[in-house]
């Protein structure tokens, strides 16, 4: 996967290494099940006590089984948990899939103690195989013995467990110093292929132990998803599987409740969900640069990021970028066809920094220093259309041969 860095620190918001078992209460580990090879392969999530918790799902029509009946732990604000598997999607399974979704969220919350409509599933991998239930039996009884036996956490291994094409496990947390103590934000997700808005192309889960309302989490959520997981697209195929979940079990005492505190608190989870859609575009399958691009100078925020998803999913882009041509016509013609119209007169295209095209006119004679610059592991697009004072950005990666031997042989 490629680097990327985490954000900068600010005064009262510090970001680091970490997971979801960073913040107070809350458990995780992952193991292997043997489910398709010997890698780890589930994982299981627990909050002591049960979190106040919200979600965003994919708007497919083909929705994974686990998708529906999450969405309903959603629906009532509480969830003590999630059992996740990796491997297979449980999608296109049919009504036996159905079952397998339900046994897997009735044996986890028997074996807690809970009540299973506050413990949630996710799955992940190939679609249309049936789920070896037999295996994840073993799996789920392996994992809540270690949840009951108190074991230590391992995040780190549950980050791992639920990858499929991924090179690289994915997570980060955050501190936030508030007046009355310390809050902890912790991330750990998952996404490689089949990536694209809406919703949230990849499964990603948040944990965190402020306290705060169901409902202005779910509002705090969305808002963070908006600008960082529909921002990304690696190869246009949305997901059947995805969902972004976050629970906030108050383990911390720190209740939020002005619109101050909500103010940094949501600051904080939309960096942090934007460090994550980086570190998804970043291992894109096949990819060998993470493409940002950043449109300005927009009439409004919904334009400039229609128009940066264009060009961050332009097939034309990717495949330039790759190629390392710095290719200003393909970025142009991609950004005006969404959104509103703007004049191409107006309008200043860079790379890095390097001029490609200034209010109208293309810069010429610059192949050699434009050549040398796409040699970064990050190509930064930066596009000012000139027509308002609105901006936003997306993040993408090139379309390699690398991207097609992956998915030529995903089942094989």
């Amino acid at each position: 996967m490629l680097s990327v860095s985490l954000p900068p620190s600010l005064p009262q918001i510090a970001f680091h290494p970490g997971d979801v078992t960073t913040p107070q209460g809350f458990w995780a580990d992952g193991l292997t099940a043997h489910l398709r090879d010997d890698s780890l392969d589930m994982a299981l999530l627990v909050s002591h006590p049960a979190a106040a918790f919200a979600g965003v799902f994919t708007t497919n029509a083909v929705r994974a089984a686990p998708v529906d009946l999450t969405e309903k732990v959603h629906q009532r604000g509480v969830c003590t948990g999630i059992i996740i598997n990796s491997k297979n999607a449980n999608a296109l399974t049919g009504a036996m899939g159905k079952r397998d979704a339900e046994t897997m969220q009735r044996t986890v919350a028997l074996a807690l103690g809970v009540e299973p409509e506050t413990m949630a599933v996710a799955s992940t991998g190939v679609i249309g195989w049936p789920l070896p239930m037999e295996n994840v039996k073993t799996g789920m009884e392996q994992l809540t013995e270690r949840y009951r036996r108190s074991a230590i956490a391992d995040g780190r291994a549950a980050a791992q467990a639920i990858l499929t094409t991924d090179t690289a496990a994915k997570a980060a947390a955050v501190t936030i110093q508030y007046a009355k103590g310390p809050v902890h934000l912790g991330m750990m997700v998952k996404g490689s292929g089949m990536i694209h808005p809406h919703m949230a192309t990849m499964l990603a889960f948040f944990t965190t132990d402020a306290e705060i309302l169901p409902g202005r989490l779910d509002r705090m959520l969305r808002m963070a998803v908006e600008r960082s997981f529909h921002r990304i697209s690696v190869d246009g195929d949305q997901s059947t599987n995805d969902m972004v979940l976050i629970w906030a079990n108050g383990r911390s005492s720190v209740n939020l409740e002005t619109d101050e505190d909500l103010a940094v608190f949501e600051h904080a989870l939309t960096e942090l969900a934007r460090h994550g859609a980086r570190l998804i575009a970043a291992d894109g399958e096949g990819a060998t640069h993470l493409i940002t691009v950043r449109v300005s100078g927009a009439s409004s925020e919904a334009d400039a990021a229609l128009k940066a998803r264009a060009v961050a999913r332009s097939a034309l882009v990717k495949t330039a970028v790759y190629g390392r041509d710095p290719n200003w016509g393909r970025v142009l013609a991609a950004a005006g066809s969404a959104g509103l119209a703007f004049d191409p007169d107006k309008v200043t295209l860079t790379m890095n920094g390097l001029p490609l095209y200034v209010q109208g006119e293309p810069v010429l004679g610059q192949e050699a220093l434009w050549s040398q610059s796409m040699d970064r592991p990050e190509i930064e697009f930066s596009l000012d259309l000139a027509a308002g004072h609105e901006s936003a950005e997306a993040f993408g990666c090139d379309l390699t041969d690398g991207y097609v031997a992956i998915n030529a042989h995903y089942r094989t």
